[in-house]
């Protein structure tokens, strides 16, 4: 197991495993959930993130009963389908697939939903029209988020991916989208920060507290830049193999008040997704408690 790298701010208190959540994309997706749920589980941890299609394939009512009866926190539902489209039809059926994804998160007991809103419409170049459709379809869902009370989670995605995966770049760009669409603070719109995305933001520390003051942090989520990155989206470090300042990143996020879960979401085909699952949920667990 590589060494961990160590952290260059005042030491914080170490983190509880409990606190520490998997997205189940961070195993890969190779096992059943069933099976990837009871691992987390008797590996100490106190979440889980599970995507869309692997609680449809295993079903719904299943999967929330086993992690209800292991005692689980979801703490996020993953994710959106992307919101813009090409025509009317098109943009509506992609509302209506959220719909359904909220009914899902509500009846895991998701702490929110996770946005990845969706980038350009093919074929065009039409940014602001992109942006617009993404603004439009949040708002039309919010008060299905209300009604189910699960909350909404932008997650900003590196500009890297704004072609073809979120017109939503950083968390600034974010949370002007929240006050617009919900300018009362009721809670039920809000941000995902996840480090990978914007560990390199000059206003990070900025947007983490206006997220606190107003209550929009709902998710963090970590894993590492590696600087030798050889695939963008396929190519994520484990924490401390990168360079991410992880426990500075952890200090502004509880300094702006977050004491939720710290979820691990790492995409790693030819890295982590070829070391047996027990293995990799042992590091994670190591580098939870003694890197982040």
């Amino acid at each position: 197991m590589p060494g961990a790298a160590e952290s260059s701010t005042e030491p914080l208190a170490p983190l509880a495993l409990e606190r520490g959540s998997i997205n189940t994309a961070t195993l890969g997706h190779r096992e059943p959930l069933a099976v990837t749920i009871d691992r987390i589980a008797r590996a100490g941890f106190g979440g889980i993130a599970p995507w869309r299609h692997e609680v449809e394939a295993a079903g719904l009512a299943a999967v929330a009963r086993q992690v209800r009866a292991l005692g689980l926190t979801v703490s996020g539902y993953c994710r959106s389908t992307y919101f813009p489209a090409a025509t009317a039809d098109a943009r509506r059926a992609n509302l209506d697939a959220n719909r359904r994804a909220l009914a899902q998160a509500a009846e895991l007991g998701a702490r929110c939903f996770v946005l990845v809103v969706g980038g350009l419409v093919p074929g065009s170049r039409d940014l602001a029209a992109a942006r617009a459709q993404v603004e439009d379809g949040i708002a039309a869902l919010l008060d299905t988020a209300r009604e189910l009370r699960v909350p909404l989670a932008i997650e900003p995605l590196h500009p890297m991916y704004a072609a073809d995966r979120s017109v939503i770049n950083t968390l600034a760009q974010a949370l002007a989208l929240c006050a617009r669409l919900e300018p009362d603070g009721a809670g039920w719109l809000g941000i995902a920060a996840d480090i990978y995305h914007c560990w390199w933001d000059p206003a990070l520390d900025a947007s983490l507290r206006a997220a606190g003051a107003r209550r929009r942090l709902l998710a963090y989520h970590v894993s590492d830049w590696l600087p030798d990155t050889r695939d963008l989206l396929l190519d994520r470090g484990m924490m401390g193999d990168g360079v991410v300042d992880l426990r500075a990143i952890r200090g502004s996020v509880e300094a702006a008040g977050y004491d939720g879960m710290v979820e691990v979401e790492i995409f790693s085909r030819e890295r982590w997704w070829r070391e047996p699952p027990e293995a990799v949920l042992a590091c994670c667990a190591q580098r939870l408690t003694t890197v982040c």
